[in-house]
């Protein structure tokens, strides 16, 4: 039986493990890669999780757009 759970546990974590391999960029894909639209912005996430914030403090929601709900907190 502890045979079975190492064998499972083996193909799993190989799973995984094959699932975040990665492929190098190609020459091509660079240059899409470098557009500003594609960079990583820290303020501008900051800014949306500001925003989220504020719409589930003011709809009392607790799964924020994701879950309607009343802004008095009542269903």
């Amino acid at each position: 039986m502890k045979q079975i759970y190492a064998l499972g546990t083996a193909v799993v974590v190989l799973s995984f493990l094959a699932g975040c391999s990665t492929q190098p960029v190609k020459a091509w894909q660079r240059g899409d890669l470098a557009r500003p639209d594609m960079q990583w912005d820290a303020a501008l996430v900051r800014e949306a999780e500001i925003r989220d914030h504020t719409y589930v403090s003011k709809e009392a929601a607790s799964m924020g757009p994701a879950l309607g709900g009343g802004g008095c907190g009542c269903n």
